[in-house]
């Protein structure tokens, strides 16, 4: 069993399942989206990410992009959630959730393809 394998396929499943939990729940109750579990999805996309650049194949670089894009994705909603509490002073409304768990939804996607390369370059791999 190769080690390396064993960690990168740990943390792109581990970033789809963390996103997967933050995403599920009424989409316009704030209540249902913890901000630690966005936190959380953020870092441990942004260490898949890394993980991704040593790849030099083609499949790779699909890693890659997918991950990069779940990366701005997870961003791009904490940066709402950040602006809706303390810039604007509204707070999490309906709307702004729907907001926030949509990207969170974009990048679930992406991770999701992620996950199914993984699945897909493996049962590929010939011994």
């Amino acid at each position: 069993m190769n080690l390396e394998k064993v960690v990168f396929a740990f943390f792109i499943v581990f970033a789809a399942t963390l996103n997967f939990g933050f995403f599920v729940g009424d989409i316009d109750n704030p209540e249902h989206h913890n901000i630690y579990e966005l936190f959380a999805a953020i870092v441990v996309n942004m260490i898949a990410t890394v993980l991704k650049f040593g790849d030099r194949t083609q499949i790779g670089a699909v890693h890659l992009s997918t991950s990069l894009v779940a990366d701005f994705q997870l961003i791009a909603a904490a940066v709402t959630w950040t602006v809706a509490v303390h810039v604007t002073g509204e707070g999490l409304t309906p709307g702004t959730t729907v907001s926030i768990v949509s990207l969170a939804g974009g990048a679930l996607l992406a991770n999701l393809i992620s996950v199914t390369m993984l699945i897909v370059e493996t049962v590929m791999m010939r011994r």
